[in-house]
């Protein structure tokens, strides 16, 4: 007799997962579109998009069209060999953008790993091995493992962990001439968010990202754009270099690029690409064909007019609510970033509550996000109905009068 399976609930994590995350109390069990159902059966409307992941909403019907028939057909195959699927997107990447070479990976984390990695050995083998020099900003964010969280400009992610990677420094972000002060000829690479997303989803002016162009071509290093989270349509460009008109060396894609499925993209140059070499880096599931498959139907529907035209008008209406609530309750000092990447910064009086307002928000049954304790962020799909923004921000502002009335 089989025994009976304990229920799942929001105790099993505090009793089963690493201590690292403090997830809402409520569990999603199933997502359509833009929206989303607990275990109770209690529907939220999406703004949060799995941290601008799921670009296409949930459960796609393309994109589940793709996962199924791509799960019946080869799942995996390791970088032993390669296959369809990553080949077909690999042509897609390369010819929608700057591109000639592209690697894939899992996470942005590993993009930006590879990329890092990638700048460090191009300008050492090609220049000199003292050119080391990684310049990057506070407040950046590029992933998690030890490098990336070191080049990342946000101390509370970084220290206690020993020794960091050494030769990286930060200066402020947007400041052209701090990054002047500290570059030089043993610099081999700047790396940028072109809109700064956890760090507070800050843009880049069109200046600061021409003067790093500028800067790197003068020191003969790498400019490398990290879009993990703004790249993919969310600023209504396929990749926000498009919008700027500054093209890097290096581009890191991931989030968005999979609709919801890992995966992760490295894209360069030939020049620079073949500063490596067979065995120079790797991954066991990069580039796997379920990953591929699904991404390549996600980029089939985003990298279209019909998607990409779109998301300068869902982002006003957006805009309007929120300057709605800031007339009523006198709440943003400022609505910022670029098209579906939208950061509302609290007021002095409501600062550090930002996740207050995350909370209520979801009792009143819409998922929104944070980043850091002064900004509310919203990263809806990209083809999220006006119908869905409407009520989702009719929830918001009941949340938000909740959060006042406190």
């Amino acid at each position: 007799m089989a025994t009976e399976q304990p229920a799942i609930t929001r105790a099993t994590f505090d009793e089963v997962i690493l201590p690292i995350y403090a997830p809402a109390e409520f569990i999603p069990v199933k997502g359509k579109g833009s929206r989303v159902w607990d275990q109770q059966g209690k529907e939220y409307i999406d703004f949060a998009g799995g941290i601008a992941v799921t670009a296409l909403g949930h459960c796609h019907p393309q994109l589940v069209a793709a996962l199924r028939a791509q799960g019946e057909t080869l799942w995996h195959t390791s970088n032993v060999f390669t296959n369809e699927p990553a080949l077909r997107l690999g042509r897609k990447l390369v010819d929608a953008t700057f591109a000639e070479r592209v690697v894939f990976m899992n996470s942005g984390t590993e993009a930006n790993e590879t990329a890092f990695k990638l700048a460090r050995y191009y300008a050492s083998t090609r220049h000199s091995p003292y050119k080391t020099k990684i310049i990057a900003f506070h407040n950046a964010f590029h992933g998690r493992s030890l490098f990336t969280v070191s080049v990342g400009g946000q101390p509370k992610y970084s220290d206690g962990f020993g020794p960091k990677p050494a030769d990286i420094i930060h200066v402020p972000f947007n400041d052209l001439h701090a990054v002047e002060a500290v570059m030089d000829d043993h610099t081999c690479a700047v790396v940028v968010e072109p809109v700064q997303g956890e760090g507070g989803v800050t843009a880049a002016t069109p200046a600061f990202l021409q003067g790093l162009r500028d800067l790197c071509d003068k020191h003969q290093a790498l400019l490398v754009f990290d879009e993990v989270q703004c790249g993919m349509g969310r600023t209504g460009s396929l990749f926000a270099y498009m919008h700027y008109g500054v093209t890097p060396d290096i581009l890191t894609s991931a989030k968005g690029l999979g609709g919801g499925f890992p995966i992760s993209a490295m894209l360069t140059t030939e020049n620079i690409a073949s500063a490596f070499h067979v065995g120079s880096h790797g991954s066991t599931y990069g580039g796997n064909p379920l990953a591929c498959a699904v991404a390549g139907a996600a980029f089939d529907i985003i990298n279209t007019p019909e998607v990409l035209s779109g998301i300068q008008v869902k982002r006003e209406r957006f805009v309007q609510h929120l300057q709605q609530f800031d007339a009523q309750y006198d709440l943003f000092s400022d609505i910022r970033g670029m098209g579906l990447l939208i950061g509302a910064e609290l007021k002095p009086q409501y600062q550090g509550r930002a996740r207050d307002f995350l909370y209520a928000a979801a009792d009143a049954g819409v998922m929104v996000l944070n980043a850091g304790p002064d900004v509310m962020r919203f990263a809806p799909s990209l083809v999220i109905d006006e119908a869905d923004i409407d009520e989702g921000m009719a929830r918001l502002a009941q949340a938000v009068k909740t959060v006042i009335a406190a």
